[in-house]
C-alpha cells in the first residue's frame, strides 16, 4: 500500500518521508529508503506521473547540456565571443555557432555582438572541466532588443515557467509582453513601461511565493487588480 506523507508543492527537508510504499519512483532530489522515498535536500515536492521530485528552494545554476539561458557577452575574441552565465562558469559563442555568415579573419565581431549584448543560446556542451560551448542555431535563439533583464533564483525557473507554459504564458497574455526565461535565472520582458513593470513585479512575486498553491489564479487577479488601478 502506498501512502502519500506530504501534499504537492508542500516544502520538505532532507531526510523527510514524502512516500511510503512502492507506487511511486525517486527523482530529482528524492531518495529511496526502504519502502520509503525521502527527500534529500531542501525543496518543493512536485509530482511528475509516477515520479516524485524536489524543486529545490536555493542553490546556484549548474549550466547543463541542452539548456536554453540567457548571456551578457563580457568579451570578444579573434574566435567568438565569451558570455556569461549567470553560474561560476563563463561560456564560449565560436563563430560557426554564432550565424552561418561567412567571417574573414580578422573582422570586426562587434558588428554580430558586442560588449553588454544580452543573447538567447543553448549550451551545446558541457565539458569535465565546466567548459562551456553556446550556439546560437536553433528556434528562438537571437540578440535580445530593448526591454528590461531581471535576475532571479535558478531553481525558482521551473515555477514562473509553470506546467507546459502555463504561468509564463499567463503573465505574456495579460500584460501584452514578450518575455524570455533562461534556464540559469536570468530572464527578459519587453512592453511598455507599465506593463513591463506590472510583469517584472508579478515574477518578483512568484520567486517568493513558489511553494503556495493556486498561485497561477491570484498572479492572475493581481495583475487585472494592478492595471484597473492604472486605469483609474
Amino acid at each position: 500500500m502506498t501512502e502519500t506523507k506530504v501534499k504537492e508543492n508542500e516544502i520538505v527537508v532532507p531526510g523527510e518521508e514524502i512516500v511510503s510504499g512502492m507506487g511511486y519512483l525517486p527523482a530529482y532530489g528524492t531518495y529511496r529508503d526502504g519502502e520509503m522515498i525521502r527527500a534529500n535536500k531542501l525543496g518543493i515536492v512536485h509530482v511528475d506521473g509516477r515520479a516524485i521530485k524536489l524543486v529545490p528552494l536555493s542553490g546556484n545554476y549548474l549550466p547543463k547540456r541542452g539548456d536554453v539561458m540567457i548571456g551578457k557577452v563580457i568579451d570578444v575574441t579573434y574566435s567568438g565571443w565569451i558570455v556569461d552565465t549567470n553560474s561560476a562558469y563563463r561560456a564560449m559563442l565560436g563563430l560557426k555557432e554564432a550565424t552561418s555568415d561567412f567571417i574573414r579573419k580578422g573582422a570586426d565581431l562587434t558588428k554580430y555582438f558586442n560588449f553588454g549584448d544580452y543573447l538567447v543560446a543553448k549550451i551545446l556542451n558541457v565539458t569535465s572541466q565546466n567548459l562551456i560551448d553556446l550556439t546560437m542555431d536553433g528556434p528562438g535563439l537571437r540578440k535580445l532588443d530593448t526591454g528590461r533583464i531581471i535576475r532571479v533564483n535558478p531553481n525558482k525557473v521551473p515555477r514562473i515557467i509553470g506546467k507546459e507554459g502555463s504561468m509564463v504564458s499567463m503573465i505574456k497574455a495579460e500584460t501584452n509582453c514578450r518575455i524570455t526565461v533562461g534556464q540559469n535565472g536570468v530572464i527578459w520582458v519587453s512592453g511598455n513601461p507599465k506593463e513591463e513593470l506590472i510583469a517584472v513585479s508579478m515574477i518578483r512575486k512568484i520567486e517568493r511565493e513558489s511553494h503556495i498553491s493556486g498561485l497561477t489564479e491570484r498572479i492572475k487577479a493581481e495583475i487585472e487588480n494592478a492595471k484597473k488601478g492604472e486605469s483609474q
